[in-house]
């Protein structure tokens, strides 16, 4: 491994380290335990019909948690397009937000590829849900990812979320077409009614776009760098 790749191994030791002066100390609070489905769906448009997942569970209590992060796609008739595995120790930084300190491993795209994380996550001003997370892979590359979402209240039942998804590199990756800069935007517009508030199908539009290197590997492989999809799903926790 590089010296740049012994980043993803310093990387995860300090921030467990700043999350967690006290992981030893006794947990008092009892353990419990969730899991939410944010997306199962189905997108159809302009590109590759796909479906798509992005999950998240985690146990434990109000300081101390190991949470575990999945999302991927699937393209219909082709196969799996993109799928990774976050496994992360996650405590309070404030009264709104999370750190999370882990590991992450991409089985797709070939070749497979796995990252160091810090990841912050919480709730910001005007009830904006938001997810920032850094990644260096073993080959040293370095990565962001932020999204952000609202859900607005139209009923009692029906719920209207925007959300907005950004990916930047620090460094070019070509064996898995990730190009340096900023890599693509995804904006989604989910319509849901909550049969029961744990059990909410949707429907709704979902748009993404690719940029520079990561535009440029995909139009060689005779893809499209953007997309306009009509989506139907289901979300669901407990």
């Amino acid at each position: 491994m590089t010296g740049r790749g012994n980043l993803a191994g310093i990387l995860f030791a300090a921030g467990l380290l700043a999350a967690s002066p006290a992981v030893s100390a006794e947990m008092d609070d009892a353990i419990i335990t969730f899991f939410q489905a944010e997306q199962t769906e189905v997108r159809i448009g302009d590109g590759n019909d796909v479906v798509k997942w992005d999950a998240h569970a985690w146990v434990g209590n109000d300081d101390h948690r190991l949470a575990f992060k999945s999302e991927g796609e699937v393209e219909i008739g082709k196969g799996t397009e993109s799928a990774e595995f976050q496994f992360l120790y996650q405590r309070p930084v404030s009264e709104f937000f999370d750190i999370q300190v882990g590991i992450r491993h991409d089985v797709r795209p070939d070749p497979e590829r796995t990252y160091g994380v810090i990841a912050l996550q919480g709730l910001a001003p005007q009830f904006v849900e938001t997810d920032a997370s850094l990644f260096v892979s073993e080959t040293g590359d370095v990565s962001l990812r932020i999204e952000v979402e609202r859900e607005f209240l139209l009923t009692q039942r029906l719920v209207l979320q925007p959300s907005v998804g950004v990916n930047l590199a620090f460094t070019k990756d070509a064996a898995i077409e990730s190009g340096k800069g900023f890599n693509d935007i995804e904006i989604g517009l989910r319509l849901r009614y909550e049969v029961v508030r744990e059990f909410a199908p949707y429907v709704g539009l979902h748009w993404e776009r690719k940029f520079s290197d990561t535009a440029r590997f995909a139009e060689a492989e005779g893809e499209a760098i953007d997309a306009l999809y009509f989506v139907g799903g289901l979300r669901f926790w407990f």
